[in-house]
C-alpha cells in the first residue's frame, strides 16, 4: 500500500452493548433535530413553525416513536420496547416518548408540570397521534381529558383517528369518533410518492403558504397568497378534480412544463404542493397585473413601448418554441396570459394548459375539441376549426396582440368575443390599422400582416420576429424617430 494513501479500516460488527450505545446515540442525534412549539400560552393562536421544506434531504435523521403516521410514505422501523427515556429530552419529546410507551403516569406528571398537551415534533405529531398509533387507550383518554386537539394534523395531513383506523386500533378509533373526530376522506393525493426520498425537490410545505379564504379564492385559477412573507400566485386544484384523470393529467402537464422552463420573459415557477391536500402550483406574483388590464387602462401605447413589449413577448415565446426535446406551443396566447412585472417587463404565462395530441415532431391537434373555457379573439383559424396546426398559431395570436398595443383596443371592439372569433377565423377578416402611418414604421405593419396571414407557412417564426423587431428598433433610432420617447429595450 502506498504510504501516502490513507488507511481505510473496516470496523468489526458491533457487540450488543455497542449496539445499545449506538441506538442511544442515534436517539440523541434524532432528538437534536426535533423541536417543540412550547406552550400556546392560552393565546388561542396556533402558529406552529415547522421545517422550511418537505424535502427529506434537508432533515434525514428523525426519531421515530414506534409506528409513524399512517400517511407517511417512508416506512421507518420502530425502536425496541425496552429502550428507556433519556434524561436530556425536552418536555415535548418526553411527552411523546412516554405516550409511545403507554406510560399513563409519566404522561400525567408531565402535563401537571405544565407541558403543553398539543406540543408537536418535527413532523407535527402530537402525543395523541402517537398513542393512537400504538393503541394505548388509557393514554388517549388522559390526553382527551386534558383538552388535546382531537383533529390536529401532522405534516402529511393525518389525524389521530386516521392513524388509529390505519393500525386497527378500533377502540381508540371509536372513542375519537364519538368525540367528533374527523378522518381525512382521501388518504393520499394522486401524486403521492411511495417513499419520502421520492418527494420532488420543488415540493413546498403548505404551512408556509398563507391563503386568506375571505379573498374570494376560486379553484383552478391563480390567486394571490404569501409564501414565507413573499407574495406569490397560487393555483389550487379543485377538490372535485382529484378523481378526474383528465384534471390530474392537466395539473401534472402544467407542473412539468413550469418546472423545466427558465427565461426572463416567462413566468417563474416557485414550487408546488403535491403530497398534501389541496394540491397547488405556486408561481411568481406580478402586482401590475396582465397586459390586457394594462391596455384597458392605458389604451394605445407609444410606438417605443409597443416595440419593447413586442420584443418581451417574442423572446419568451421563442424560448418556449425552442424548448427541447419538444417545443411548447401556447395555443392560447392573449393579453390576459401576459404578465407585467414590477420593472415593467412582460412575462408569458398560461402555457401548458391545453392538452395536445402529437401528430408529428412539429404538428399537433387539440386532444379535446372543448379544451378552452370559452372563445377568444386571438386564436388562429386552425385551432378554431379544430384542425392540425403547428407553432405558427402563436405567431397569429402575437400579430393581433401587437395590433392591439398600437391601436389601443381589442380586435373589432366592441363586438362580442364569439362574433369577433367567427369574423377572424371563418370570414377571414382582420382588424384595420387606423393609426396614422407616420407614427409607426411600415415594416411594423408588414410584420403584423404576415403574422396573422391565413396561410401558416407565411407567418414568421419568433426567432425571425425578434430579428425584424430589432431591425425596426435600430432603423428608428438611426433616423431619429420617436427621439423624445424612444428607448432601446435593453437600456
Amino acid at each position: 500500500m502506498n504510504s501516502e494513501e490513507p488507511n481505510y479500516l473496516v470496523s468489526p460488527p458491533p457487540t450488543d452493548e455497542e449496539g445499545d450505545m449506538e441506538l442511544a446515540a442515534q436517539l440523541k442525534r434524532g432528538i437534536s433535530r426535533q423541536f417543540s412549539t412550547g406552550s400556546l400560552r392560552k393565546s388561542g393562536k396556533f402558529s406552529f413553525k415547522r421545517q422550511s421544506s418537505l424535502n427529506p434531504r434537508i432533515n434525514t435523521l428523525r426519531f421515530s416513536f414506534g409506528r409513524q403516521s399512517s400517511l407517511d410514505p417512508n416506512r421507518r422501523n420502530s425502536f425496541p420496547d425496552e429502550l428507556t427515556v433519556p434524561e436530556n429530552l425536552d418536555s415535548t419529546m418526553q411527552l411523546l416518548f412516554l405516550a409511545c410507551q403507554g406510560d399513563v403516569k409519566g404522561v400525567e406528571e408531565l402535563l401537571k408540570e405544565g407541558t403543553d398537551v398539543n406540543s408537536i415534533d418535527l413532523d407535527g405529531r402530537t402525543a395523541l397521534h402517537i398513542a393512537a398509533c400504538e393503541g394505548h387507550v388509557d393514554v388517549v383518554k388522559l390526553l382527551l381529558s386534558r383538552k388535546a386537539n382531537i383533529d390536529a394534523r401532522d405534516r402529511w395531513g393525518s389525524t389521530a383517528a386516521a392513524d388509529a383506523k390505519y393500525y386497527g386500533n378500533t377502540e381508540i378509533y371509536n372513542i375519537l369518533r364519538a368525540r367528533g373526530a374527523k378522518v381525512p376522506k382521501i388518504r393520499k393525493t394522486p401524486m403521492a410518492v411511495s417513499n419520502s426520498r421520492e418527494v420532488p425537490e420543488y415540493e413546498l410545505n403548505p404551512l408556509e403558504l398563507q391563503i386568506r379564504k375571505g379573498d374570494g379564492i376560486s379553484k383552478g385559477t391563480y390567486q394571490v397568497a404569501k409564501w414565507n412573507g413573499t407574495k406569490v400566485a397560487v393555483k389550487i386544484l379543485d377538490k372535485d378534480g382529484y378523481t378526474d384523470p383528465d384534471v390530474i393529467n392537466a395539473f401534472k402537464l402544467e407542473l412539468t412544463l413550469l418546472e423545466r422552463v427558465r427565461h426572463p420573459n416567462v413566468v417563474q415557477f416557485v414550487g408546488a404542493v403535491t403530497q398534501n391536500m389541496p394540491m397547488m402550483i405556486v408561481s411568481e406574483y406580478h402586482p401590475k397585473g396582465d397586459l390586457g388590464s394594462y391596455l384597458q387602462k392605458k389604451g394605445r401605447l407609444s410606438p417605443s413601448k409597443a416595440l419593447r413589449f413586442a420584443l418581451d413577448i417574442s423572446r419568451g415565446m421563442n424560448y418556449l418554441h425552442e424548448c427541447k426535446p419538444d417545443p411548447i406551443i401556447h395555443c392560447d396566447l392573449k393579453p390576459k396570459n401576459i404578465l407585467l412585472d414590477s420593472a415593467g417587463q412582460l412575462k408569458v404565462a398560461g402555457f401548458g394548459l391545453i392538452k395536445l395530441s402529437k401528430i408529428s415532431p412539429d404538428k399537433a391537434k387539440l386532444a379535446h375539441a372543448d379544451a378552452f373555457d370559452g372563445p377568444s379573439s386571438y386564436r388562429a383559424p386552425e385551432i378554431y376549426k379544430d384542425e392540425i396546426f403547428d407553432r405558427s398559431v402563436d405567431a397569429f395570436s402575437f400579430g393581433l396582440i401587437l395590433h392591439e398595443m398600437i391601436e389601443g383596443t381589442p380586435p373589432f371592439h366592441p363586438k362580442p368575443v364569439d362574433e369577433v372569433a367567427r369574423m377572424i377565423c371563418l370570414e377571414g377578416m382582420r382588424p384595420p390599422l387606423k393609426t396614422k402611418s407616420r407614427t409607426y414604421p411600415p415594416d411594423l405593419k408588414e410584420l403584423i400582416e404576415e403574422c396573422w396571414d391565413v396561410e401558416s407557412v407565411v407567418r414568421p417564426t419568433f426567432s425571425e420576429i425578434i430579428v425584424r423587431l430589432d431591425r425596426i428598433v435600430a432603423n428608428c433610432s438611426k433616423h431619429g424617430w420617436w427621439k423624445d420617447t424612444f428607448k432601446l429595450p435593453w437600456k
